[in-house]
């Protein structure tokens, strides 16, 4: 895999010279451009040494064919990476400049862009950087981090580059577009809808974009995906086979008819624990001053596939309103489960939004993923499955 390096004049610019060395420890084969910002940060001279490749910093190049070295670096890249992305040079892409060899590289090339912002936490927070952020999601860029912390100004807060390690292993991810080829997904979305009669149901908030933004990233991965949806108004995937039902039931009898074989079953639709007894055959009519309901307990579908022989590797969701890690690890340990995704959901977090942010925990670890666009949170979460499923 090739990856363009484009670095701009942040102080992160100086783990550039780390990133280089950790994507070419992931099998990448890496060309760097520098902005002149950049420059006066880290030398030119340390990343050709590090890349193995010249570094290039101007747009007309004697040594390129026809002097168009950026159309030349635009061909060859299968993924054009800033790190760090300052505000400055968001902002420049976002509103289609070229002013210089990255930003002219940017608008010349057919491969996926992935941009890492580093800034001060006012200057990310900032309305205009808000909104060049939302344009480039909107064109289908890559957005990895930022993080959160101490940062260079003596500010704490969001804005502070990932970690070399972690953009390296999320860079090198979007390139493995077949790591899942030939496995079998199944993931669930949406809420259920438990009738009462044949009007009334009980139900909940979930929209299903989590699971939805799940099934689609694990497609982007190459696998066969099958999602098995509550009553949702979100459209099909690409590439994805939806199944639509809309109990709990409905759902539990479709997930064990085709998880069977299945190398990855991923839960995210929000399942109603409780149904009616009985279903009245008429509408109810408004006769009483109250009526008094018998639920019974529903199929614990995660529970049911984790249990089985040969079961493929599960991922639950936990969607909690207090003490969401002991609620969390309880469920994992519970249910049987390989990894469990956990979220604060109320008062205007989780449900029905377009950001999530999940603390996934397994056994022996955890990671944060987010906060995030609910995609970008996917496809975090796909690119952490295929680490912890990839052979020892």
């Amino acid at each position: 895999m090739k990856i363009l390096l484009g670095v701009s004049g942040g102080i992160a610019a100086y783990k550039a010279a780390d990133l280089v060395r950790r994507l070419r420890d992931h099998g990448a084969e890496v060309r760097v451009v520098m902005t002149a910002s950049a420059q006066a940060f880290i030398s030119s001279l340390t990343l050709q040494a590090l890349s193995g490749n010249p570094v290039h910093t101007e747009v007309l190049d004697e040594a390129a064919e026809a002097a168009m070295g950026h159309i030349e670096l635009a061909r060859w890249a299968d993924l054009v990476l800033v790190a760090p992305a300052t505000a400055n040079t968001m902002a420049r892409i976002a509103h289609g400049l070229a002013d210089d060899l990255l930003t002219t590289l940017v608008l010349a090339t057919t491969a996926p862009l992935a941009v890492a912002p580093a800034m001060n936490q006012q200057m990310w927070q900032a309305a205009a950087t808000q909104a060049n952020l939302t344009t480039l999601r909107a064109r289908g860029v890559w957005i990895l981090g930022p993080g959160e912390g101490s940062q260079a100004c003596g500010e704490v807060g969001p804005g502070r580059m990932l970690e070399p390690a972690e953009i390296a292993l999320r860079a090198c991810s979007l390139l493995a577009s077949g790591v899942l080829s030939g496995r079998r997904i199944v993931v669930t979305a949406g809420p259920t809808r438990e009738a009462i009669d044949p009007v009334r149901y009980i139900t909940n908030h979930s929209s299903g974009k989590m699971g939805y933004a799940v099934a689609r990233a694990a497609r982007e991965l190459g696998a066969n995906v099958t999602l098995v949806s509550g009553p949702t108004s979100l459209p099909e995937p690409a590439g994805v086979a939806r199944i639509t039902v809309q109990s709990a039931a409905d759902m539990h009898a479709t997930v064990m008819a085709n998880v069977a074989g299945a190398d990855i079953f991923i839960a995210a639709a929000a399942v109603a624990d409780y149904a009616p007894a009985t279903v009245a055959d008429a509408k109810i009519k408004k006769n009483a001053e109250d009526i008094r309901l018998e639920l019974q307990r529903n199929p614990d579908i995660l529970a049911d596939v984790a249990r089985q022989d040969n079961a493929p590797f599960t991922v639950g969701f936990a969607a909690e309103t207090n003490d969401v890690r002991n609620n969390a690890l309880a469920k994992l340990k519970r249910k049987g489960l390989d990894m469990i995704a956990a979220n604060q959901v109320g008062e205007g977090k989780g449900f029905d939004v377009d950001e999530n942010m999940l603390t996934v925990y397994w056994n022996d670890g955890h990671r944060q993923l987010g906060p995030d666009d609910k995609l970008q949170v996917a496809r975090d979460l796909m690119a952490l499955v295929v680490e912890r499923t990839a052979p020892a």
